[in-house]
């Protein structure tokens, strides 16, 4: 009942109107004589669409590129009139017990703060009407077939799996951002050195053109929706943190051949939440209100795949 009322406008798109024909739809059309280049994001109870080609004139009647931050319509939507209670999310955290992951400054572990954050974003998404499982709630060693092996039984609509990333010491203090990686043979070599660090703890005999045979014919099926889920992820995570941190880098979606996902029967990324080498982002991975930042934006990339697909 409060839709059809709100005004939207955004400087240099000719209009946008707001309708709703049917109770829980919402229709928001952005006109213009020119295409548009948009993208938007669901923040809590915000829908935030924002025009990445913007072109405005000056008062001098000059034309200049728009600033993407600057062109942006709001509109706040009460939380009901999105519905997840028939989703269904399996959060992975990734290693566990003797398996302690990669280890940072000060003896800080990857298992433990990937877990702080999946407990945080299991509330969330409970909070917000999915039903969430946890492949570990403790720490306690899991193998990586175990996981996905679990995700299936639950019959997951997704699958997430948390870590945080490495970097040899000479490359320690300068390496960090985040990650979100799709099941696929890696295309880079920086994909499958983060793969084979977290893959250690269950090896394979198989050489590495046989796995990379294997997982394009087992992936091929859900690598579209795994690649969407990827970014909806990484683009929120990103928004999430830098509205209150600054230098937040973004590593970007990518490619990469990681055990944990193989096997899942639905779309499934790996998330590398930062780098636990490096002195600032270690430090980071460990504080509780940081840990809250990263929980929610994967719980809004969630939303946002959802929203979308």
């Amino acid at each position: 009942k409060d839709a059809k009322p709100t005004k939207l406008r955004i400087n240099g798109i000719d209009k946008i109107t707001v309708a709703q024909y049917k109770y829980n739809t919402l229709r928001i059309t952005l006109s213009n004589r020119k295409n548009l280049n948009t993208i938007y994001m669901i923040d809590n109870k915000k829908i935030i669409i924002k025009a990445l080609n913007l072109k405005t004139k000056t008062k001098k009647n000059k034309t200049k590129k728009r600033r993407a931050d600057d062109a942006v319509a709001m509109m706040v939507l009460p939380r009901k009139t999105v519905k997840y209670d028939k989703k269904t999310v399996v959060i992975d955290l990734g290693h566990g017990g003797e398996d302690v992951g990669a280890v940072g400054p000060k003896r800080r572990y990857e298992k433990t703060s990937v877990l702080n954050v999946g407990k945080q974003l299991y509330r969330i998404l409970k909070q917000r009407g999915y039903k969430v499982y946890l492949t570990r709630k403790r720490d306690k060693f899991i193998s990586l077939s175990y996981r996905t092996k679990f995700a299936n039984r639950k019959k997951a609509d997704i699958f997430i799996s948390i870590h945080a990333n490495a970097a040899k010491k000479s490359r320690a203090k300068k390496a960090k951002g985040i990650e979100t990686f799709f099941l696929s043979p890696a295309r880079s070599e920086r994909a499958k050195r983060v793969a084979a660090l977290e893959n250690k703890s269950d090896m394979r005999k198989m050489s590495y053109s046989s796995k990379n045979t294997f997982l394009t014919i087992l992936n091929q099926g859900k690598i579209t929706a795994s690649n969407k889920l990827a970014i909806d992820i990484q683009k929120n995570l990103l928004y999430s943190l830098r509205k209150k941190y600054n230098g937040i880098v973004d590593g970007g979606v990518r490619e990469g051949p990681f055990w944990v996902l193989v096997g899942a029967q639905m779309p499934s990324v790996l998330v590398e939440l930062g780098y636990i080498s490096h002195p600032v982002e270690s430090k980071r991975l460990y504080k509780h209100s940081y840990q809250k930042l990263l929980a929610r934006g994967i719980a809004d990339g969630i939303d946002s795949y959802f929203a979308k697909n």
